[in-house]
């Protein structure tokens, strides 16, 4: 059962967020065995002031080897 929780620059409008969590879902089901029931999304707003210390300090770069897709930004001097 995918849940895909996505912490996203807050800002995004509520219609774009439902597209986002569309496009997550149709891409899941369309590459798993997952149907559309068993898929679901979370969408968290995180201020851009707090997102060094709440995702990049906290999740990111801990786990930079385990990440598929690693952001082309770094917060390290």
């Amino acid at each position: 059962m995918p849940h895909i929780h996505l912490k996203i620059a807050a800002g995004q409008s509520e219609e774009n967020k439902q597209k986002l969590a569309d496009l997550f879902t149709k891409v899941i089901t369309e590459n798993t065995e997952n149907p559309d029931e068993a898929v679901s999304v979370a969408i968290e707003d995180i201020p851009k002031e707090d997102w060094k210390d709440a995702v990049y300090d906290k999740e990111i770069k801990p786990n930079i080897e385990a990440l598929y897709k690693k952001p082309g930004y770094s917060f390290d001097e």
